[in-house]
């Protein structure tokens, strides 16, 4: 039986830079979806509580003040506690820096960029990561092409127009299982993502949990992902709701 993780660090320190002026007076998980009254971090806060999530460290930078400030005064499912990064570590070492402050080192334990939006199993991505021994799981996601795609045949004569088809391939979807050996092995500063994984993915300790056919998942970097997951979330609303 697989004993789920119950903590979870949620990396919240971008500036946001390509959103702007959204983030002019805001860090990045604190812009609301338009129609939801709920900032992003709100969101993945539910949806970690919804997975079983007690306890999150949210890892702070950009206008860290605003983010405290809202959880604070919010309503949350959960116990959140907040660190703040004086000086920059890069991704790596913003993790390693959060994850010290988990409740309980020994356990496994979910992170999440705080720019995505989804929603999908994390006990069923638990159970995968588990089953495979990895020391880190990640989520993996195969957004649609922002462009419309053109089929040709062997000829050259184009025969189709697709539009906004999905990528063929891969990419890192920003949600991750790590076992608790993975703390230690984070650079104190740096990006993972150049040094752990690469390593990890050498001793085939590193295992990739394709997200469930029909899962919703959008990373907000733009304005126009704000006006996409806008119009997605009410197209999957019922009439009248």
């Amino acid at each position: 039986m697989h004993t789920y993780p119950t903590q979870a660090v949620i990396l919240a320190g971008g500036q946001g830079s390509r959103l702007r002026p959204y983030t002019d007076d805001r860090p990045k998980p604190m812009v609301e979806i338009p129609g939801t009254g709920t900032p992003i971090i709100g969101h993945q806060l539910s949806w970690l509580a919804a997975e079983g999530v007690t306890d999150a460290v949210v890892s702070c930078g950009h206008l860290a003040d605003v983010l405290q400030e809202w959880l604070a005064s919010a309503a949350l499912p959960l116990r959140v506690i907040t660190v703040v990064e004086t000086e920059p570590l890069g991704r790596g070492g913003g993790l390693k820096h959060a994850a010290a402050r988990l409740p309980d080192p020994s356990q496994p334990w979910y992170a999440t960029n705080g720019d995505i939006w989804t929603r999908f199993s994390l006990r069923e991505m638990a159970a995968f990561h588990a089953e495979r021994d990895a020391t880190a799981t990640l989520a993996l996601a195969r957004p649609r092409i922002p462009w419309g795609a053109v089929e040709t045949d062997a000829f050259g004569h184009i025969t189709d127009f697709i539009e906004s088809p999905p990528s063929p391939y891969l990419i890192n979807a920003g949600v991750y299982v790590f076992a608790p050996a993975f703390t230690s092995l984070l650079p104190d500063r740096g990006d993972h993502e150049r040094t752990t994984f690469p390593g990890l993915a050498r001793e085939r300790h590193l295992a990739g949990y394709p997200l469930p056919h029909g899962a919703y998942w959008r990373a907000i970097d733009t304005a126009k992902d704000l006006t996409e997951a806008a119009k997605e979330l009410g197209a999957a609303r019922p009439q009248g709701a």
